[in-house]
């Protein structure tokens, strides 16, 4: 079984469905933006390195337009669905469960709830764990953030003995919980925080602060 690409080809089937201009997740961006995005990430290692922005952001941003510029939606799409090329690092064995599960997951839900009338999908146990077993190695994802920050995941109960439902993001004072499914703990920490069902308990000042901050990968 591998996650990332079920994800994939759920995502895939997604996208043509919707088309070129369905609406996402991803601010200003439209599927066809997003098709771009991915291909360009497994495609083009000299512009994926500006992702996350920094001093060849523009250069990606180039890269992916010019994408948009000159290969149809379609093309795009099916790139993306017959997976990186044979020299990619993507094609190691193990990377692409490693690199891409958390990728496709929440790029698949940037387009799902992109527009009205969506609903949580069951995401079954196993993609649900390892999720939850990323979001412990994603605090730097929370190097800014203006407060201290456990997850707590409410799809299992505690006690001794069980699995571990607490995650200290930030070890900082004061300390705001947000708690909520892998899922959706996911989906918040990459940003998407408008579409993520989770619950904040903190003081209001400190709840209100998180709530603004922006983080968004």
């Amino acid at each position: 079984m591998s996650f990332a690409r079920d994800e994939r080809v759920a995502l895939c089937e997604l996208l043509d469905e919707t088309g070129p201009e369905a609406p996402t997740l991803c601010e200003g961006w439209q599927t066809l933006d997003l098709a771009a995005h991915l291909v360009m990430r497994e495609r083009r290692p000299d512009a994926a390195a500006g992702v996350m922005g920094g001093p060849l952001a523009g250069h990606t941003e180039r890269v992916r337009r010019g994408l948009i510029a000159t290969t149809p939606y379609v093309q795009l799409v099916d790139e993306i669905r017959n997976g990186p090329p044979r020299l990619s690092v993507f094609r190691i064995p193990g990377m692409d469960e490693r690199l891409n599960t958390v990728e496709y997951f929440v790029h698949h839900e940037d387009v799902r709830r992109g527009g009205d009338g969506w609903e949580p999908r069951d995401i079954g146990a196993g993609l649900t764990d390892l999720l939850w077993q990323r979001l412990r190695a994603a605090r730097f994802v929370f190097r800014k953030a203006p407060v201290g920050i456990e997850l707590v995941r409410d799809d299992v109960p505690a006690g001794p003995g069980r699995q571990r439902v607490r995650i200290t993001a930030k070890a900082r004072t004061p300390m705001v919980t947000v708690t909520g499914g892998p899922a959706e703990l996911t989906l918040w920490a990459l940003g998407r925080t408008t579409a993520a069902r989770v619950r904040f308990d903190g003081s209001e000042p400190d709840v209100r602060k998180l709530k603004q901050a922006d983080w968004r990968v």
